[in-house]
């Protein structure tokens, strides 16, 4: 058993790596902010003795939150292009001097084992096929190079007593209590569902590798439990060769799966990117494969709709919406508030 120290943890990744590593029996530290719900973790979570929730903000993370705990994952920060720029300074507060503060953090807390979720999106315009953790990285967004910029810090933190690992993730899909429909499966499989609809952006030659969220989960728990000589220092692209996908491959499978589905191609696309990207290395080191695929995890979107186990005019999952929203009631609160009440 171990004391794992998860931020993020009411995120889309999160709160499926929160059920996981319960699952196995483990003591998790649930750190986020909790903008989404704290009932997004769901009662059983909640309930669970070796569950405790920290509603924190990782800026204000302190070395006596990280007592005893054998290993920090860092997925916390805010999520997408988009997101990350609607307000740049925010997201440099926030993703990467709240990310530096977590590792400082664990590092003078002594935690032995720190896994940062980065993203393959750091490739941004990629040169090349088959990209690698030694290829040239080109971020075109102030999300990608905040991953860039925190991959570097930690690199340079890491020493014999803190192992620091970091995991590139492909661009996840597939059903997680905290759903997000920004993210190109789901979205798009929502669209056909909703609207009958798909569209294509910019011709869909763009490349994007694929990974369902519970194999993102899997990942990071093979990162955690491998021998330290394997991970210490490492860089893993996570995801699976077979999931490097062209965005009109993407519309095509789910067409298969939903009926009379319209794919409609609009010309431009004010997104460049393009990334395909080689998952040797984590296969070959850690033994990781990917154990779901493209259809399953539209499939299973298929049928959470079907069933109304997801409300698909929910705000809170499209995430820039939700975060527009409460920047207003922010900015509403300053002006209105005394003493922290309207009322």
């Amino acid at each position: 058993m171990k004391n794992i120290l998860v931020t993020g943890a009411g995120g889309y990744i999160g709160s499926t790596m929160v059920d996981h590593f319960l699952s196995q029996g483990h003591r998790v530290i649930g750190v986020d902010r909790y903008y989404f719900g704290k009932d997004v973790l769901g009662s059983e979570v909640m309930n669970n003795q070796r569950f405790t929730m920290l509603q924190k903000d990782i800026r204000d993370i302190t070395v006596e939150d990280m007592k005893d705990v054998d290993v920090v994952i860092d997925l916390a920060g805010l999520s997408n292009d988009p997101t990350c720029d609607l307000k740049p300074n925010l997201t440099y507060s926030i993703n990467f001097k709240g990310g530096i503060n977590v590792a400082e953090c664990a590092r003078k807390a002594k935690v032995p084992r720190y896994i940062y979720s980065s993203s393959c999106s750091v490739y941004g315009l990629g040169e090349a096929t088959k990209l690698t953790e030694t290829s040239e990285v080109h971020p075109q967004s102030y999300y990608a190079k905040g991953k860039v910029d925190v991959e570097r810090h930690l690199l340079e933190l890491a020493n014999s007593d803190f192992s620091v690992t970091l995991l590139r993730n492909a661009t996840v899909y597939g059903l997680s209590k905290r759903m997000r429909f920004d993210l190109v499966i789901n979205i798009m499989t929502l669209k056909a569902w909703k609207d009958r609809r798909i569209f294509i952006l910019g011709g869909g030659k763009q490349w994007r590798p694929l990974i369902h969220v519970r194999d993102v989960v899997s990942g990071f728990a093979a990162a955690m439990d491998a021998p330290r000589d394997k991970v210490a220092g490492q860089i893993f692209n996570l995801g699976s060769d077979e999931q490097n996908y062209q965005v009109f491959q993407i519309a095509g499978i789910i067409k298969d799966l939903i009926p009379n589905v319209e794919v409609i191609q609009v010309p431009d696309d004010a997104d460049k990117r393009t990334y395909n990207v080689s998952f040797a290395k984590i296969k070959q080191t850690l033994g990781f494969q990917a154990q779901f695929s493209a259809r399953d995890g539209a499939k299973e979107i298929i049928e959470a709709l079907n069933y109304g186990v997801i409300d698909p005019d929910d705000a809170r999952t499209r995430t820039i919406d939700h975060y527009k929203f409460l920047l207003r009631v922010e900015d509403t609160m300053a002006e209105l508030a005394k003493n922290g009440r309207i009322f």
